[in-house]
């Protein structure tokens, strides 16, 4: 048996089962951005894996006309950047509440967010419209976000409860001792700590909410109010798909959540990894 850790050959064999696994999740993206740039012609007759002859950038330009670009990347923008806003702040504050507090009641709330996670939120479609048809929540901006953020609830109260102990309590009481009221201390001091956490929360939320198609769908129906996931719909239909210009929509789609996984990566692998060796 090759042993992983130690010697010259453990290290290699490692390092070949890393670079097959990177392979095969590079497969797919690095296809669908080869597609984006094929015609037609090239990706029904030709070696789907054969470079274009030449970039076809009339794919990105169709796929920027049909999906109605410069209105749904900013619903999609908007109903993203309001909801993990809101899930941060409201997420980071119960959790500062539930983990300073030992009552029961906040026990129960800890323990009524963890059972909100073992429910999937595709369960729970009929109720939520029901809901939001009552109240005129459908096809509205405020609507929408109000639905994300009861969606995600549950994780991000979860997630931060869990980051909660990282932080010293020891801050807050001097804190307090220097005559900080109750959400001063929570903005000065208890947030800035939080940052890793929040930042794992506004990646993981944004890509889900970013990608959403089921939870848009159920809400919006107006055109005008349609994210990109939705308006991708036009590039298919019973009789012709145009998948050229559907891959060049998903690389436009996805360029956004990548730049800012990238640019919160560091926090995100610290908010992952905190709280799971205490001491």
């Amino acid at each position: 048996m090759i042993p992983l850790r130690g010697g010259r050959a453990g290290k290699v064999f490692l390092q070949v089962i890393m670079a097959i696994v990177v392979a095969l999740f590079a497969l797919p993206l690095v296809m669908v951005v080869n597609y984006s740039f094929k015609t037609k012609r090239e990706l029904y007759i030709g070696n789907p894996l054969a470079l274009p002859h030449s970039p076809n950038l009339n794919n990105y330009v169709t796929a920027f006309d049909r999906l109605d670009l410069g209105r749904t990347f900013v619903n999609t923008l908007v109903y993203t950047v309001l909801s993990v806003v809101i899930l941060g702040l409201l997420s980071g504050a119960a959790a500062w509440a539930i983990a300073r507090n030992r009552t029961r009641f906040f026990k129960f709330s800890y323990v009524y967010f963890i059972i909100g996670i073992l429910i999937p939120y595709q369960a729970l479609f009929l109720p939520i419209y029901i809901i939001g048809y009552s109240l005129h929540l459908t096809n509205t901006i405020y609507g929408v976000v109000l639905m994300y953020v009861a969606t995600g609830m549950s994780f991000g109260v979860f997630l931060m409860t869990s980051f909660m102990s990282t932080v010293p309590v020891e801050l807050e009481e001097a804190a307090r001792i220097d005559g900080c009221s109750v959400y001063r201390t929570y903005f000065r001091v208890v947030m800035p700590l939080l940052t890793p956490a929040i930042a794992t929360l506004i990646i993981m939320q944004a890509f889900l909410i970013w990608n959403d198609y089921l939870m848009a769908s159920l809400f919006v129906s107006d055109s005008s109010r349609r994210t990109l996931t939705l308006s991708m719909q036009n590039l298919f239909s019973q009789q012709t798909s145009d998948y050229t210009s559907a891959m060049a929509a998903i690389v436009i789609s996805a360029l956004p959540i990548s730049i800012l996984f990238v640019s919160l990566q560091k926090y995100f692998i610290k908010g992952m990894t905190a709280g799971a060796v205490k001491g």
